[in-house]
């Protein structure tokens, strides 16, 4: 027996696709949670994360340095340049705490996030 799966996602528009800067993050509001959403332009791919930097509780992730570490995606704090995997959330500083993530695509211009309740 053959199994297909099913896609389930619920994806909701967040930006246009140019409110997101070339290589660069900008951040939006979905009810009460700040996401950060990332165009990384030389990759050709799109991430999306939580906004908070968990090493001092700040929303400034949207707003980091995004670049490579070894081939992963990542975003360094602008303020303690703690990096983070872009793709897992893992902290790259081999310390414990990590950040969220979320499944991103563009689609005729629009920029929607899925994996919101």
């Amino acid at each position: 027996m053959q199994v297909t799966s099913i896609e389930t996602t619920k994806w909701v528009l967040v930006a246009k696709e140019e409110d997101v800067p070339a290589n660069g993050g900008s951040c939006v509001m979905y009810k009460n949670e700040q996401i950060a959403i990332f165009n990384f332009k030389k990759r050709d791919e799109w991430y999306a994360t939580q906004n908070m930097c968990p090493h001092k509780k700040q929303m400034i992730l949207s707003r980091g340095m995004i670049g490579d570490k070894e081939c992963e995606p990542k975003v360094a704090c602008p303020y303690h340049k703690k990096n983070f995997s872009l793709k897992t959330g893992e902290n790259l500083n081999g310390e414990e705490y990590s950040i969220k993530t979320y499944p991103i695509k563009v689609e005729a211009g629009n920029v929607y996030i899925g994996g919101l309740e």
